[in-house]
């Protein structure tokens, strides 16, 4: 792979240790995937923020780093295991959540922002069309390359931190024109609201694997909020990076350009196939005791969804609704988190129901309308799922 004078000199470890490091990561990769060169990034995205996922050996690593280096772009954090400021009023472990507090420290002293979210497009972590990032979690990479145009690969949490401590990434993969060609046609035969998005990101996820799909939607126009929970089920169920949806996301036009008809593999999803799939999502039919919403994480529009719902009402389980702590100080102002905590919600920040340790809180089902908690809470958390719109669950 050809390096610059420059970064012959940071690989040479001119710029000290914890910039030598990255550069020899992120050079291995590119060596791997037979990059050509590195490229310049605006912003980073990084995982490996939970305790629950890292442990010690995760933490003491960050705290190593944490003594030399900066990171040199935006870059922002995924969810932690806790809520940072309400961990004792949800129940969480002081034990766990002083670790918690340290890797969220190192990385702050690297100059990472820990807003802890994994929509940071909400919190200003925002891409333009073109613009090459690094960016680490499922959801994020999906949303980021499919509707705001950037171009990412699915990093893992060493390699995006590799990527913002030195600024670059090598130039392979999702980077290259030709990699962000379609390679299925997905034709949807069925009109689609609510948590289908969801069902139809999972059920394609598994099929296509590391594919990019291509949709085209009967009767439907998605929000941008369907798209974020289409992209993260597919991220989730598969290996998908990148999908395109017939005049709805930006590269959609370019996406079928110059390919055969040979290269496109046709799926056809009836209603049947959305509705046997949402089935398939639940693991139990008891009712929940706790209902989660918010992976990814909710943005302020889908707060004033809930919100609404709840006006008047007392809820009979528990409500999580998880998002950036960026985004509810607007809920806050707004007047949506009394609503919700009115009606015995909460509203939690910095974490979610899949990186939090939330099998040690006696919950036995939980309750959620995302794809990607119902195919991850059971393996990660080992508690049982309910998986169903969020109106239907609160109800």
């Amino acid at each position: 792979m050809y390096l610059t004078r420059q970064e012959e000199e940071m690989y040479g470890g001119s710029e000290g240790p914890a910039v030598q490091k990255s550069m020899e990561i992120l050079v291995a990769l590119g060596d791997i995937y037979e990059a050509e060169r590195l490229v310049d990034i605006t912003s980073a995205q990084i995982s490996g923020v939970s305790y629950k996922t890292i442990g010690d050996a995760g933490m003491e690593f960050l705290e190593e780093l944490a003594q030399d280096t900066q990171v040199r772009v935006p870059s922002t954090l995924n969810p932690a295991g806790v809520d940072l400021e309400f961990w004792k009023e949800l129940g969480f472990s002081e034990d766990f959540t002083r670790k918690q507090l340290r890797i969220v420290k190192a990385y702050q002293k690297m100059g990472v922002t820990t807003t802890c979210t994994c929509t940071p497009y909400l919190v200003g972590n925002v891409p333009k069309l073109g613009d090459h990032i690094a960016w680490s979690e499922s959801s994020a990479v999906c949303y980021a390359n499919s509707v705001l145009g950037a171009r990412t690969n699915r990093e893992g949490g060493p390699g995006a931190l590799s990527a913002a401590i030195c600024g670059k990434t090598a130039e392979y993969g999702y980077h290259l024109d030709e990699c962000r060609k379609a390679n299925f046609m997905v034709e949807v035969e069925a009109n689609l609201k609510g948590a289908d998005y969801g069902a139809l990101g999972y059920l394609i996820g598994k099929t296509v694997g590391d594919g990019v799909p291509y949709f085209k939607l009967l009767n439907c126009t998605p929000s941008v909020n369907d798209l974020k929970h289409l992209g993260a089920a597919l991220g989730s169920s598969g290996a998908v990076a990148l999908y395109h949806v017939e005049q709805a996301t930006p590269e959609y036009k370019n996406a079928l350009k110059d390919v055969s008809i040979g290269e496109i593999e046709k799926i056809t999803v009836d209603r049947s196939n959305i509705d046997e799939t949402r089935y398939e999502l639940s693991t139990t039919n008891r009712k929940p005791d706790l209902i989660c919403t918010g992976c990814p994480h909710a943005s302020l529009d889908e707060i004033k969804t809930i919100s609404k719902k709840l006006v008047g009402h007392k809820l009979k389980a528990q409500l999580w609704v998880c998002t950036s702590i960026s985004v509810k100080v607007a809920a806050d102002r707004m007047g949506y988190s009394k609503i919700i905590e009115d009606a015995g919600g909460k509203i939690v920040c910095d974490t979610c129901m899949v990186v939090a340790p939330i099998e040690e809180l006696g919950f036995e089902v939980i309750g959620v309308d995302s794809a990607k908690a119902a195919n991850y809470v059971p393996v990660m958390c080992g508690l049982d799922v309910i998986y169903d719109d969020l109106e239907k669950l609160i109800q």
